[in-house]
């Protein structure tokens, strides 16, 4: 029984092989060629896809440029005719050359989550506005927790409140 080897990093590769690359399904992968006409995959007998290396780091950078950074196919498809295939491929051979993530950390044991009472926050229109929410301390982190994780939480706390506060302004 011959056991499988790994590809030369110039094969060319089949849709499931990139599909478990990229870890998208090939029917997304089908999809965003139908939006972005860059991917050129080579079509072989029946319709069968070969990707080309520098095809594989387009669909990661269009795969990071969507989910990581959370543009839209319209906006990847700006950055595509303002900065050409080039630039959208190195983002994606980038992301490809860096080794895997470490983990992130596992959050701590015990949790406590507090329902908040309503408290009135003045606004800009000096009107009172009952604000409602989970949290309204870190309390939800446990005493024991370490300092890194309740500082990291206390920052996406202020964004999130932030980002609360001007979608409130903008209605």
């Amino acid at each position: 029984m011959a056991l499988a080897r790994e590809k030369s990093p110039d094969a060319f590769r089949t849709i499931s092989e990139v599909a478990d690359v990229l870890d998208t399904p090939a029917h997304v992968l089908r999809f965003w060629e139908s939006k972005f006409s860059q991917i050129k995959p080579i079509k072989r007998g029946g319709g069968r896809r070969y990707y080309r290396p520098q095809d594989v780091n387009l669909l990661r950078g269009i795969r990071d440029l969507l989910y990581r950074d959370g543009l839209t196919i319209k906006g990847v498809q700006k950055i595509l005719k303002e900065n050409g295939v080039r630039h959208v491929a190195e983002i994606g051979s980038l992301d490809a050359a860096e080794p895997a993530a470490a983990p992130a950390p596992s959050a701590p044991k015990s949790l406590t989550l507090v329902k908040p009472e309503p408290q009135v926050v003045e606004t800009d229109d000096t009107s009172g506005e009952e604000q409602l929410g989970l949290f309204t301390e870190m309390d939800a982190v446990d005493s024991q927790s370490s300092g890194d994780t309740h500082a990291a939480l206390r920052t996406v706390y202020a964004e999130l409140t932030a980002l609360r506060d001007r979608m409130s302004a903008g209605r």
